[in-house]
């Protein structure tokens, strides 16, 4: 097994007629780590300063849902299908149980994996996300092709836009991100298609506008973290998860936007093998 994400083997495995195309490193044995990656990523988008501390002493699993990157089949309509392919890949991995580390759709896909099966989490990790009719979640499509086109306009990655501020501290932050994005120079991922993309962006809307889930019967031991002014999915959604589901650990992250834990990777990183480990 790898020991860092670089160089971590692409895998697939085959569940209801649908090819998963996952990476997979860390020592196997006990119980998995499962990342659930954000809108428009594949298997490329992690940054392995998140993913290489957690896969020092824990098997680390990323994986494309359906229609994504190298995956088969075809992105759902819904976030409620999106977490039922993730339970098929996950079983179809041979586990019963495991702990999930997710980020912003990830994040809402992880919600409601808990919600339908909650035998399967142990420990979950919901970073840069809200709750499922949190309140502005339906206008992340605007916030998204608006920074689309400011990035366009400068010829830069819109990660640069959507998860960092445009302060200083946040532009140097977001170019080291995107720096450390393009680490893994062999087997890359496939990038999402733009329909794909789309269908992920109405699935979010539909999450917003949906009735909400009952998230005080989520017991699983749950760490909450994000930056102080996201604009995606904003702050306040945080602060909602974490009032709705008891004895959760929030963490907010000053000077900083939806990607939070990438901009502060050194403080957040410990903090999130510190949970999970226990």
């Amino acid at each position: 097994m790898s020991s860092t994400y670089r160089t971590a083997p692409a895998r697939t495995v085959e569940s209801n007629g649908v090819t998963y195309a996952y990476r997979e490193l860390g020592p196997k044995g006990g119980v998995p780590v499962v990342f659930f990656v954000h809108l428009a990523a594949t298997l490329d988008n992690w940054d392995p300063r998140i993913v290489d501390p957690i896969a020092a002493n824990r098997h680390v699993i990323t994986f494309d849902q359906p229609g994504v990157g190298a995956s088969t089949g075809s992105v759902p309509g819904t976030i409620e299908e999106m977490a039922g392919d993730a339970y098929a890949f996950i079983r179809a991995l041979g586990f019963d149980t495991v702990d999930v580390f997710s980020f912003s759709l990830g994040g809402m896909v992880a919600q409601a994996l808990v919600v339908k099966h909650p035998e399967l989490v142990r420990r979950l990790v919901l970073t840069g996300t809200g709750p499922k009719g949190g309140k502005d979640i339906d206008k992340v499509a605007g916030t998204t092709y608006y920074d689309i086109l400011r990035a366009t306009l400068t010829r830069s990655d819109p990660k640069e836009f959507l998860f960092f501020e445009r302060d200083a501290a946040g532009k140097r932050a977001g170019k080291a991100f995107v720096e450390r994005l393009k680490e893994r120079t062999v087997d890359r991922d496939a990038e999402i298609g733009l329909g794909a993309f789309q269908a992920q962006l109405k699935a979010i809307k539909r999450w917003g506008h949906g009735a909400p889930d009952d998230l005080g019967a989520i017991t699983q031991p749950t760490l909450i973290a994000n930056g102080d002014h996201d604009r995606m999915v904003p702050t306040d959604l945080s602060h909602d998860l974490h009032r709705r589901i008891a004895g959760s650990q929030l963490v907010i992250y000053p000077g900083s936007g939806h990607g939070g834990i990438f901009q502060h990777h050194e403080e957040f990183a410990p903090v999130a093998v510190d949970f999970l480990g226990r």
